[in-house]
């Protein structure tokens, strides 16, 4: 084989091979840079912004990775102020929807510095797109140059071989251009030096030396590419390959015996290096699956709260608490898959609203059903001061008794105010019922002297001596009789006792002076009308209608009996012995009417004493 057929062997297997490496960079996903800032303050990630702005001018693309940590921790972080500072507003009794954030003098700051990157980030990218574009031109021009060095048959060699070299150079030298003309570039350069090295006769010495340089440069690369495998970075060893991987397509052919071997070297480097980034993310998706499945569990966690069983202050306290815990939870979880994040945290975020919104609309129900009680307890101590000076012990007495019973049916109160209102119902009922208190003390005094009274009139009873003149021994016990209904109440306790003997004492002294029962009754109503007025006006006013029934009822009957008397006939047989008998018993109903008639007047001198 000569040493053209060599050159153009060689030309065609190097090509294939740079295709193999066009097609192993062509798989490249570019990989966003990850930048752990989450120990920083709000105020230490801004002045780590305006940093890298300074320190990075004309390269601005790099920073992305960098710049979108630094915003995503500091948002991060204002959302988990605001959502504490919104807890603590809710918890108060705030509603949701009137919650505000408060203004972050950082947070404009920081957009200034975001909206000045992503300007100079734009230009710089647009700047590169040019410098690009220009550069395919001046690409364009050099294969043209090459195509007529080519297509010039007529100049000799030694001329050729310095241009063509010059030309390699300048190709070289050229910057990147736009990806989509990358391939097609190279493919129709590589062509050109392939068809180089068929039409021309280069020596084998000169042949030989690029061979060897470019074998030393391809070593170099694969060296480099190798120590990629160890490198703790993955994502920054997978960037740092694709680097190697333009040189490696800008490095010539070596020699056929090298070409395989060092190729194969080069590639086992870069499959080292795909394993780790694949590997990486394979793990990172693992790891992002499972976090979903985690957050999925909270949400079904809290979603499976019965909102409606939760009826107490202690309860809602109890599952505010839970639902704090699971939210600490949550931020402890990484990232989602980048699909489902979004969607994960809305439903998230959800649950937790309705959990919140729910609270809230209890405990402002709460709160407008404990502001009702409070009025309804405050109208109670009104109306409790308003009588609290009362002197109708009995009346206001019962007042007291159902103002208290009315207090104990209503619910509570705020609790900042549920003392307060407590201690001013309890001082109206306490000023009350300590004036009771000193007016029955009195009351029992001047009670226990009373019944010392009535017992020494009982034996003054016992004690008189009726003579044969009754007329004078009626009108003593009279006057006893009188001295006792002149004495007041005696204690309750008592009462009976000594009424009883003081009864049995009279009854003694009317039996022998022959009083009629008539008279007895209305002594004995007398003493009855004093135990009604302890009673109260209510039960005279009960026996005042008592007795006008009955007065109602005997004139009843003596109207009908006076009428009867006209159908008797003075010459009908046993006509004389009924009308007689009819006369008694009128006269008996009217002496009864007239009784009922004292009784009724004896009531209402009561009511008037009163």
């Amino acid at each position: 084989m000569d040493v053209n057929e060599q050159n153009v062997n060689d030309v065609t297997e190097s090509t294939v091979s740079m295709e193999e490496v066009s097609i192993e960079s062509a798989d490249v996903v570019e990989t966003p840079e990850f930048e752990d800032f989450g120990s920083m303050t709000e105020g230490e990630l801004v002045e780590k912004a305006k940093e890298l702005m300074k320190s990075n001018p004309g390269s601005y693309a790099s920073l992305r990775g960098k710049m979108d940590a630094i915003k995503y921790n500091f948002y991060k972080k204002v959302r988990a102020k605001n959502e504490a500072l919104k807890q603590k507003f809710i918890e108060e009794g705030g509603l949701p929807e009137d919650f505000k954030s408060a203004e972050n003098p950082l947070d404009t700051e920081l957009k200034e510095i975001l909206q000045n990157y992503k300007e100079k980030r734009t230009a710089e990218f647009q700047r590169a797109e040019a410098e690009k574009q220009r550069n395919l031109e001046e690409k364009k021009r050099i294969l043209e140059d090459l195509k007529k060095i080519l297509e010039n048959n007529e100049e000799d060699f030694g001329k050729k071989i310095p241009q063509f070299q010059k030309l390699q150079q300048e190709w070289k030298s050229v910057g990147a251009v736009p990806q989509s003309e990358t391939n097609t570039l190279w493919s129709a350069y590589q062509l050109c030096v392939e068809n180089f090295y068929d039409n021309l006769k280069i020596d084998k010495e000169l042949r030989d030396y690029d061979f060897r340089k470019n074998l030393e440069q391809k070593v170099a690369l694969c060296e480099q590419a190798e120590a990629l495998g160890n490198e703790k970075e993955v994502i920054a060893a997978f960037r740092k390959l694709q680097t190697l991987h333009d040189e490696w397509r800008e490095v010539g052919p070596v020699s056929r015996e090298n070409r395989e071997s060092i190729w194969n070297r080069f590639k086992e480097a870069s499959a080292v290096v795909n394993k780790r980034h694949r590997e990486f993310f394979e793990k990172l998706r693992a790891n992002e699956a499972e976090n979903l499945k985690k957050k999925t569990a909270l949400c079904e966690q809290i979603e499976g709260i019965d909102l409606s069983a939760i009826n107490s202050f202690k309860e809602w306290q109890e599952k505010s608490d839970a639902i704090l815990a699971l939210q600490e939870d949550w931020k402890k979880i990484g990232f989602a898959p980048k699909k489902d994040n979004v969607a994960i945290y809305e439903r998230f975020r959800a649950s937790c609203d309705k959990f919140f919104k729910t609270k809230n609309e209890f405990f402002r129900n709460v709160k407008d059903q404990l502001s009702a009680n409070l009025a309804k307890k405050i109208a109670l101590c009104e109306k409790a001061e308003a009588n609290m000076d009362s002197t109708d012990w009995k009346a206001t007495s019962d007042l007291f008794v159902k103002l208290q019973q009315d207090w104990k049916q209503i619910g509570a109160v705020p609790k900042k105010q549920s003392d307060v209102v407590w201690k001013r119902f309890l001082a109206a009922c306490d000023h009350f019922f300590a004036k009771k208190g000193e007016q029955y003390k009195s009351q029992r005094l001047e009670q226990d002297e009373n019944l010392k009274k009535k017992k020494e009139l009982v034996e003054k009873i016992k004690n008189l001596v009726i003579g044969e003149d009754h007329n004078a021994s009626f009108n003593e016990l009279k006057a006893l009789i009188a001295e006792w209904n002149a004495v007041g109440h005696v204690p309750f306790k008592d009462k009976d006792k000594v009424y009883n003997a003081y009864k049995a004492a009279i009854d003694e002294k009317f039996d022998k002076l022959n009083v009629d029962k008539s008279n007895r009754r209305m002594d004995s109503f007398k003493a009855n009308v004093q135990d009604l007025a302890e009673k109260g006006e209510q039960k005279i006013n009960a026996e005042r209608k008592k007795l006008m029934r009955q007065y109602e009822a005997l004139c009843a009957d003596i109207t009908n009996y006076e009428n009867n008397i006209g159908f008797f006939s003075a010459s009908s047989k046993n006509a004389e012995s009924l009308i007689k008998d009819m006369v008694n018993k009128i006269q008996k109903l009217k002496k009864e009417r007239d009784m009922v008639v004292e009784k009724v007047k004896l009531l209402d001198e009561a009511v008037k004493k009163d």
